[in-house]
């Protein structure tokens, strides 16, 4: 539908278009936040540098990766030093608070509009800011969720309890052997809920989320929609990016905002009804709070 030769990318002047992302939030009926992992970066849920060093410095000085996504792919000798790595990696990403409150002034931002979420973050950091969870798909996973590694059925299981004595029990970049997950069915190991290939386990909860999304983009039709996307790249972008230019070009009274420090664009065909910032989401959130918020 659309060409690569028509993106616009972000122009005017900064505090412009934050005065019409503003006003778009006060007209619109409805809002649809697309988030990807732009936002939890924004949050402070950094991967490398001192965040990583700090957590990760051993596994560093014995492997040689230098950052956290490197050491989630990288082939551990035992299972108990690969869940070593992982539980440390759960523990801060998933049950430990985001360093900056990025998601609280989102969520003041459209507490009182008519929300729904889609991200592909798995860092559960919606629900842990207080947004409604019958309005959140998370369409990626949760790194707070076990499933079966074969998988034997569409089942999923929470993982805190686990992740917890793991962190407590490690020693020397090893957890104890009696703490390795199993599935309780077939007795194969358990593996992050995280959606890497077709072994994703999409459970009961995945489905209904999914239905309640799609709910909300057939209920409120071709009213004043606003497309929020926040801090979402281009490594999937057929789930948020571009359905929000879709539903966008149809719906002729819907906007389109995005986000994205160095990669805020939008096919021209929207460009009218498209508002911009190429720049940092913390501070385009703040911004809006202090410059009213949602209120008219």
């Amino acid at each position: 539908m659309f060409s690569r030769t028509s993106i616009t990318r972000s122009t005017g002047d900064y505090w412009d278009n934050i005065e019409r992302l503003r006003e778009a939030l006060d007209r619109a009926e409805a809002v649809v936040i697309g988030a990807g992992a732009g936002l939890s970066t924004a949050a402070g849920f950094t991967y490398a540098g001192e965040r990583f060093e700090r957590y990760f410095s051993d596994f560093a000085a014995k492997y040689g990766f230098s950052d956290m996504y490197a050491g989630g792919f990288y082939p551990y000798p035992a299972p108990e030093e690969f869940w070593a790595y992982w539980s440390r990696y759960i523990f801060i990403n998933r049950y430990s608070d985001a360093p900056r409150p990025v998601y609280d002034d989102l969520l003041a931002l459209v507490r009182e509009k008519d929300y729904f979420v889609i991200t592909t973050n798995v860092d559960h950091c919606f629900q842990k800011a207080g947004f409604d969870k019958e309005r959140l798909f998370y369409t990626q996973g949760d790194y707070g969720l076990f499933q079966c590694s074969e998988p034997c059925r569409q089942e999923t299981f929470d993982n805190e309890s686990t992740i917890r004595q793991m962190m407590e029990q490690q020693k020397d970049m090893r957890i104890p052997s009696a703490l390795l997950p199993v599935c309780p069915h077939c007795g194969k190991p358990l593996t992050m809920n995280l959606r890497s290939d077709d072994k994703f386990v999409e459970d009961e909860g995945w489905r209904r989320a999914a239905e309640r999304y799609e709910s909300f983009l057939r209920t409120r039709g071709d009213g004043r929609i606003l497309f929020l996307e926040l801090g979402v790249g281009y490594n999937t972008p057929g789930i948020i990016k571009y359905p929000f230019w879709r539903m966008t070009a149809r719906n002729k009274t819907a906007a389109y905002a995005c986000i994205n420090y160095g990669e805020a664009v939008c096919p021209r065909e929207i460009a009218g009804r498209s508002i911009l910032l190429d720049a940092d989401t913390a501070r385009v959130l703040g911004d809006l709070l202090r410059s009213g918020g949602t209120e008219v």
